[in-house]
């Protein structure tokens, strides 16, 4: 038989971004799908999960990010969404039917429920051969109470009730027909099913199936997605002479000084050992590798650029970074007045909170290069977690 899985992809994720943690950690900028988990996307390990299972893949979605979190997967080109999860179904069942060789059955599936062991899908397919509609589901174990004005109003039975979960699976013709001509709105695809009297089974889910709703739920699922996380440090280090005709821009801030420093892009000397600092945490050589200084793209360009891909590069790897430690080495000028704006600067550009971020300096008792002030030096420490 020919199966299909919609993965649904078009929610905004309300819920989430609306929780005052996500706020406060900067985890709303991005829908809840697209977010890394053990170095993988939330939707990336839904797909994986469903791949073994089924005949198709149908997503549904239009962000640009769903293209890019599929890369490599064999699906069907991407649908638009709707308003509602309803129309968002609808749409990815309007799509296979328009296929050749539709499936016989079609399993449903949220793109943000990223942890589906295979007895849960095997559980729904099997269901399948004897009933129209199948979901898993986990016995709610919990006593639940009603309430009203903030006081427990009454106990409501627990018995038979259960936690609904997906993928919920279906014969295809059915939910289509369903889908064209039920009114009015639905909560889950086995809804369709039971207003129009038929059967759906109830099998075997897992309490680990969860939906990514809240930001908790990232801690819950890392710990079953992601590999443990090892702390990594690397050190950097840098030198650039002093220019006249030039700013002196270190750590991303314009510092008033009679010479800047010369180098192939601003020279801004802090930036560049943070860089290397961070890239070798991450094995990944060092800031000459990713922006040659022979390519005259990065001629006079804005250091800041780099930083920002360095932490791009921590984000993409699913890893995140701990601390960074700056030191520069100088006579003149005097970095202390200007340390607090650099930390601030360089927290900005890496996306991570100013208490991660330390900017100090110390002179060279007025030996060598540095001492004779014929130049900066800088070193720098970045320790990051990497799964």
């Amino acid at each position: 038989m020919r199966i299909a899985a919609i993965l649904l992809a078009a929610g905004s994720g309300r819920r989430f971004a609306d929780a005052s943690v996500a706020a406060t950690a900067g985890l709303a900028a991005m829908p809840k799908q697209y977010m890394l988990l053990g170095g993988k996307t939330v939707i990336r390990h839904a797909a994986e999960a469903l791949r073994d299972h089924v005949t198709l893949i149908q997503p549904v979605g239009d962000d640009p990010l769903l293209l890019q979190a599929l890369d490599g997967l064999e699906t069907l080109p991407p649908v638009a969404g709707g308003r509602e999860r309803q129309d968002s179904v609808r749409a990815g069942l309007e799509a296979l039917a328009q296929l050749t060789e539709p499936p016989d059955l079609v399993l449903v599936h949220d793109g943000a429920r990223p942890y589906v062991p295979a007895d849960v899908v095997r559980n729904v397919l099997s269901a399948l051969e004897r009933h129209p509609g199948a979901i898993p589901a986990v016995a709610v174990a919990d006593t639940l109470k009603r309430g009203r004005d903030g006081l427990v109003d009454t106990t409501v039975c627990r018995e038979s009730l259960w936690r609904a979960q997906t993928p919920q699976g279906f014969h295809f013709p059915l939910l289509l027909d369903l889908h064209r001509t039920h009114q009015g709105p639905v909560t889950d695809d086995a809804a369709l099913l039971e207003a129009a009297g038929h059967p759906v089974a109830l099998v075997q889910g897992a309490e680990d199936n969860i939906k990514l709703t809240l930001p908790e739920d990232l801690v819950r699922l890392e710990r079953l997605l992601g590999s443990t996380p090892l702390p990594r440090t690397g050190l950097g280090y840098d030198v650039h002479a002093f220019e006249t005709g030039r700013p002196l821009i270190l750590c991303g801030i314009t510092i008033p000084h009679d010479r800047g420093l010369a180098g192939h892009s601003d020279a801004d000397v802090g930036i560049h050992t943070l860089c290397d600092a961070i890239y070798g945490a991450l094995a990944e050589g060092d800031i000459g590798r990713h922006f040659p200084p022979t390519d005259n793209e990065w001629k006079d360009m804005d250091s800041a650029r780099f930083l920002i891909h360095a932490g791009e590069r921590i984000r993409q790897r699913g890893g995140m970074l701990i601390n960074a430690d700056v030191t520069l080495i100088c006579e003149r000028p005097k970095i202390g007045p200007h340390a607090q704006a650099m930390r601030e600067r360089l927290a900005a550009l890496l996306q991570v909170d100013v208490e991660r971020i330390s900017v100090k300096a110390t002179t060279s008792e007025r030996l060598g290069f540095t001492g004779r002030e014929e130049g900066i030096a800088a070193t720098a420490v970045a320790t990051v977690l990497v799964p």
